[in-house]
């Protein structure tokens, strides 16, 4: 959610601040629609929420949603809103709601895009890949592996991910090159251990958590990228280098998940790993700069026209 948030801003072209909130009991266990006196809601509200108002809010996931209307509230509706994600409370107060394809939330102030919003872009591509110089130097191809790991609709358990570690092992052995392989913190310590075991051998690396993050570095420096079932961020990421983008299946899945990887596979933009990687081109989604870019102009119409709310 951060990273979407981030970069939703980012493609405003605007300068912003970020506030990460932290939710705490009792208001955790509650569905925002019953949330009471939100500013104690989170910690450092007192201080989070409050004037100067900006001009606006860009508010991800539900638990953001009812912090962002306090502030709008407070600012006598000055403040613009935008959130990525249905709110599910309210949605009529909030200027801009940002959904993928999947959510099939529709209306006035809703932007559709295929997948989620995120921070990868050309530039930073091409920044990351210059920070990790010996990233680059590794035997190509290069394939890249994003894990994530169980959540609401989809389990990865260790004999799941001992098959696809044997898979990239049978993959590696077969036609060489090397790996980079990122896992999530869903992934577990016992699955990250599975996965230095079975892979730590062949040319590459796996990141461990420690030190500079080099997910941009090894999207960059990608000649194919496979990506866990369970993640919408990590596979729009992907899609947005233009590489070849396998998804890694995984038991479970629900009816969101099931519209959103048919959109991608009818896009073109992903297929399935059946053991090998193959080759073929898309255009690459312009979802995040083409909201960005909406977001800033009705900002600036609003700030150039205020209205009072």
């Amino acid at each position: 959610m951060r990273s979407q948030a981030l970069g939703l801003a980012e493609a405003t072209g605007c300068s912003f601040v970020e506030k990460p909130l932290r939710v705490h009991p009792p208001w955790s266990i509650l569905p925002p629609q019953l949330w009471f006196l939100p500013r104690y809601a989170i910690s450092g509200g007192n201080s989070l929420l409050a004037p100067p108002w900006p001009d606006f809010v860009i508010a991800c996931g539900r638990n953001a949603a009812v912090p962002a209307l306090t502030i709008r509230r407070a600012s006598g509706g000055h403040t613009f809103l935008a959130q990525i994600q249905d709110p599910r409370v309210r949605r009529s107060e909030f200027d801009l709601i940002v959904v993928p394809e999947h959510d099939q939330l529709r209306g006035p102030g809703v932007i559709v895009t295929r997948g989620a919003v995120h921070r990868v872009t050309a530039a930073r591509l091409e920044t990351e890949r210059r920070r990790f110089p010996s990233l680059a130097a590794l035997p190509r191809p290069i394939v890249v592996a994003l894990i994530g790991g169980a959540n609401k609709a989809y389990r990865l358990t260790l004999g799941r991910l001992s098959e696809i570690a044997d898979a990239l092992a049978a993959l590696l052995s077969e036609n060489g090159g090397s790996l980079l392989l990122t896992p999530s913190r869903r992934t577990g310590e016992r699955g990250i251990t599975l996965l230095h075991a079975r892979l730590g051998g062949f040319p590459g690396a796996i990141w461990d958590g420690g030190g500079d993050n080099p997910y941009f570095a090894y999207l960059a420096l990608a000649d194919a990228v496979l990506v866990t079932a369970d993640s919408v961020s990590m596979i729009s990421e992907a899609a947005a280098t233009g590489k070849p983008v396998h998804v890694l299946d995984l038991d479970g899945g629900d009816a969101k998940f099931r519209r959103f990887h048919a959109t991608m596979r009818a896009a073109g933009v992903t297929r399935p790993f059946t053991g090998r990687i193959e080759s073929w081109s898309y255009p690459i989604p312009d979802d995040t700069a083409r909201a960005g870019a909406a977001l800033r102009t009705l900002v600036l119409t609003r700030i150039d026209r205020p209205e009072r709310v």
